[in-house]
C-alpha cells in the first residue's frame, strides 16, 4: 500500500501495511560465518567467539546492554526473554544479564514454563531459605574473579521475584487469548511465540527475542539455504506465507492496542543470501552473504513506509546509503534511549564503548 515499494508475492499481508514498517536494504559486514557474523551484528564488533576460558562472545550483544541499562519495566517479570540463545551473549557484562530461556512450544495445549511456582512448600519457608541463601552468597562474593557469583545473586533475585507473585504466571498463561486472536497468529510454534512476545512486551518485559528455524512440515530446519541441503525456491513457498502471516498479525495487534510507539519490532537474520544461484544434484540454493542485507523495522516511534538505501542492480553491493551494524545498533540505542557513549569494562578492566563507531539511521528517527 505504498507506491515504490515491491513486496513478493508469497507475503500479501505485509504488502497491504508497508506503511507500518520500513526496510533497510544497505546493510552489510564482511563476516561470512554465522558466528562472526552474528557476534558482528548484534555487538558492533567483528570477531568470533572468545578462544579461552571464558569461553564466549568478546563482546557484549545490545539486548544484554539494554537489560542492564534498562532494565525490566516489571519487578517481578525478566528484561529479556528469549527461546534460544545462539553464538552470542553479555560476556563482561556478566551471566546475570543473560536472557530468560523459555524453550517450551506456547503452541502445545499443554505449554508451560517450568519454575514458576513454588511447589510443596510455604511462601513463608521460601522467604526463610531465600534470605539464608542471601547470607551464604555474601561470604563467597568476594572469592568471585569473573562476576559469575554477581551474575548468580542477579539470576538469584530474579528468580525469588518471579516465583512470589503472579504476575510472571499470568504474563506467561496464553490460553488466555481468544481463539480468534491465536488463529489470526498462526496455530503453529513460530505464530504462538509471537503472540506470547506480545503478551510479554505488555505485561512489563523489555526484550522477547525469538529465533525463527523453520516452519513444521518442511525439510529445512534453518533459513540456510545452501543448494546442498535443499531446494530454496521450494522451502520459501512453505516458509514466507507463515512469516507473513505471523509478522502482519503482530504489527496490526501492536497497533491496534495502541503500542506502534512503545514496541520496536525487528525481524532480521545475521546475513544475507548470495545473489547468484549455486546448483547441487539440480536443486537451487545461495550461500553465505553479507555484503549487501535487508532489515525489517516497525514501530518503536521511528519512520515508518520507507526504504533506506539500495543496492546494484544484482543485488550484490550497496549502492546508495550504505549502513553499517554499527550504524544499525547506534539507531536501535537511540530508539531505546540508551547513551550511545557508553563505555563498560572488559575482562582485563579496559573501557569499552558499546558502539566503537557509526552513526545513528537518520532517515529512521
Amino acid at each position: 500500500n505504498v507506491p515504490g515499494i515491491d513486496i513478493c508475492e508469497h507475503l500479501p499481508q505485509l504488502a497491504k501495511m508497508a506503511d507500518r514498517f520500513s526496510l533497510v536494504r544497505s546493510l552489510n559486514h564482511d563476516s561470512p560465518g554465522h558466528v562472526n557474523s552474528t557476534h558482528t551484528l548484534v555487538t558492533g564488533y567483528p570477531g568470533d567467539l572468545v578462544e579461552m576460558p571464558p569461553y564466549g562472545p568478546k563482546h557484549p550483544n545490545a539486548w544484554s546492554v539494554i537489560t542492564k541499562l534498562l532494565g525490566s519495566r516489571h519487578p517481578c517479570l525478566p528484561a529479556h526473554v528469549a527461546n534460544h540463545v545462539r553464538y552470542d551473549g553479555a560476556a563482561y557484562l556478566g551471566g546475570g544479564l543473560e536472557p530468560f530461556l523459555v524453550q517450551n512450544d506456547p503452541n502445545n495445549p499443554d505449554f508451560n514454563v517450568p519454575g514458576l511456582q513454588v511447589e510443596h512448600i510455604t511462601e513463608e519457608r521460601f522467604q526463610t531459605r531465600a534470605e539464608l541463601l542471601t547470607r551464604l552468597d555474601r561470604f563467597r562474593r568476594e572469592l568471585d574473579t569473573q562476576g559469575q557469583m554477581t551474575a548468580g545473586d542477579v539470576f538469584n533475585d530474579r528468580a525469588i521475584s518471579m516465583l512470589t507473585s503472579d504476575a510472571a504466571l499470568r504474563a506467561f498463561d496464553i490460553s488466555k487469548e481468544s481463539t480468534i486472536t491465536r488463529e489470526r497468529y498462526g496455530r503453529n510454534s513460530i505464530g504462538q511465540r509471537c503472540l506470547l512476545a506480545r503478551r510479554l512486551v505488555e505485561a512489563g518485559v523489555r526484550l522477547v527475542t525469538i529465533d525463527f528455524p523453520y516452519v513444521e512440515g518442511q525439510k529445512a530446519k534453518s533459513w540456510d539455504d545452501h543448494a546442498s541441503v535443499w531446494n530454496i525456491f521450494e522451502e520459501m513457498k512453505l516458509r514466507l506465507p507463515v512469516l507473513d502471516q505471523v509478522v502482519s498479525a503482530l504489527i496490526g495487534d501492536l497497533w491496534d492496542r495502541g503500542l506502534e510507539r512503545d514496541v520496536l519490532l525487528l525481524v532480521m537474520g545475521e546475513m544475507s543470501h548470495t545473489p547468484r544461484l549455486t546448483y547441487h544434484d539440480g536443486r537451487p540454493g545461495r550461500d553465505h552473504w553479507g555484503r549487501a542485507m535487508s532489515v525489517f523495522v516497525s514501530g518503536g516511534g521511528l519512520q515508518m513506509g520507507q526504504v533506506v538505501g539500495a543496492t546494484d542492480h544484482k543485488g550484490e553491493e550497496p549502492l546508495h546509503r550504505p549502513v553499517s551494524p554499527n550504524d544499525f545498533l547506534a539507531t536501535i540505542y537511540q530508539a531505546m534511549g540508551v547513551p550511545l557513549d557508553t563505555h563498560f569494562q572488559d575482562f582485563s578492566g579496559r573501557p569499552v564503548p558499546i558502539v566503537p563507531n557509526g552513526s545513528p539511521i537518520s532517515e529512521l528517527l
